[in-house]
């Protein structure tokens, strides 16, 4: 069943006030006994309770904490609001329910890192979100929990937010901080990492905005309270968001190592009537896609989803029942990976195309039998070859979909209309 921790409070319209935030939640006292608390000690208390980034790439945030060097360089904290992963809307859900809780989050790991400076960098389309975590950082600068001697600790801090401008490629971390620094959004060669060399070139952490919420309740409960849920290599809680075919979708919250069948069965509702479930996306869109067996034994964790071959991401879950045509999914998918392409690498430039336009030659009923093999090939070739891992986000699902449902890309080139819908069709795709 659900274990709300983070989330307990985001049916509260009241909760994303300053005064509900403190009064429902004791809000900025774990800030309080953080700023008379040891920096170093702090970043091992993050370390120790093994959160992990909840932004897609799973890093440990307090092992990542550490990697700032003693330069004596001015130091910048970033907070990845972006959440263009499709299937993804977790965060959405923090900002505009509970900005204070990853406000006070960020101030603590700010604190942590003695970092003057940090910006939340919204999406673009979040123009709600915005709005309201402007209102919560304006309510933390008239109580004193922002700006100069935060709380008379000495400790100064400044935040602002950034908005995007609607491009997926900008969640990546070095992509994100050009875009900040008022340069195109493209992803940069790494190393050096942000850490070392990041916004304005100068030592920068970046993490996600329930990575931020996740500080906040570890330094409020403790470490071992933090560490009574989930696994042993994935600990605490997680923010799931479901779409698809189930009865309830939305975002809940469950320990890492949750039976993926009991989300299904238990927290959505099960699937629509009548239907049965054929594939299951476990961590957004770029995530290699599981079929109704794998996804009634695999649990949500990152060793265990590495282990059927998938992975937890940004833990988007896209339930899919057996009305769905594998064939369309795909074009879809792979529409948006094209179309998000920054460009900068040739084989995510030109195979991310190649690959769309060959899944909509087969969608159009114009596509060849060994197009299905070419687009496994092609897509094979594109992974771990670019800056980025946007290359990789359109090949799993490539790869995956035309592995584990072969049959119905072959049925599509055969007959021209899809084996699940029956569908002929006539024209392009709707692409």
């Amino acid at each position: 069943m659900e274990t709300k921790i983070l989330s307990e409070h985001y049916d509260k319209p009241e909760y994303r006030t300053l005064e509900g935030y403190k009064r429902l939640g004791g809000g900025y006292e774990p800030l309080a006994k953080c700023l008379k608390m040891d920096r170093q000690q702090i970043i091992n208390d993050v370390k120790t309770a093994g959160v992990r980034g909840r932004g897609g790439a799973g890093f440990p945030a307090g092992v990542k904490w550490g990697f700032l060097p003693d330069n004596g360089e001015t130091r910048y904290l970033l907070c990845n609001a972006d959440e263009g992963e499709p299937g993804t809307f977790k965060d959405k859900v923090i900002l505009e329910q509970a900005p204070h809780q990853m406000i006070e989050g960020m101030i603590i790991a700010a604190f942590a890192i003695n970092s003057p400076k940090s910006y939340v960098y919204i999406r673009g389309e979040y123009a709600k979100a915005q709005k309201i975590v402007k209102a919560a950082i304006d309510e933390a600068y008239a109580a004193g929990l922002l700006g100069e001697n935060i709380l008379g600790s000495g400790f100064t801090h400044h935040m602002d937010i950034y908005s995007g401008a609607g491009a997926y490629i900008c969640g990546e971390e070095t992509a994100m901080i050009s875009s900040l620094e008022g340069k195109k959004g493209q992803p940069k060669l790494k190393p050096p990492f942000p850490a070392v060399a990041g916004y304005l070139g100068k030592p920068t952490i970046v993490n996600n905005v329930e990575t931020f919420s996740a500080v906040q309740i570890i330094m409020r409960d403790g470490v071992e309270a933090y560490r009574k849920y989930g696994t042993e290599k994935s600990a605490g809680t997680k923010l799931f968001s479901i779409s698809g075919d189930v009865m309830k979708p939305g975002v809940y919250e469950v320990p890492l190592g949750y039976p993926l069948k009991d989300l299904i069965e238990q927290e959505c509702g099960g699937l629509r009537p009548g239907r049965k479930l054929k594939a299951v996306i476990p961590g957004g869109s770029s995530a290699p896609v599981l079929n109704a067996e794998e996804s009634y034994k695999v649990t949500m964790d990152y060793e265990a989803l590495a282990e059927m071959g998938s992975m937890l991401g940004s833990g988007a879950i896209i339930i899919m029942d057996d009305s769905r045509c594998m064939v369309d999914l795909l074009e879809v998918t792979l529409h948006f990976y094209h179309h998000e392409s920054c460009g900068q690498c040739t084989p995510c430039r030109e195979g991310t195309g190649w690959i769309h336009k060959m899944v909509k030659s087969i969608y159009d009923g114009t596509g060849r039998l060994q197009d299905i093999d070419l687009i496994d090939r092609v897509a094979n070739q594109m992974r771990g070859r670019t800056i980025c891992a946007l290359a990789d986000a359109a090949s799993f699902p490539a790869i995956s979909f035309v592995k584990k449902f072969r049959d119905e890309f072959e049925f599509y080139v055969r007959e021209g209309r899809s084996k699940v819908t029956g569908v002929r069709v006539e024209g392009e795709a709707h692409a």
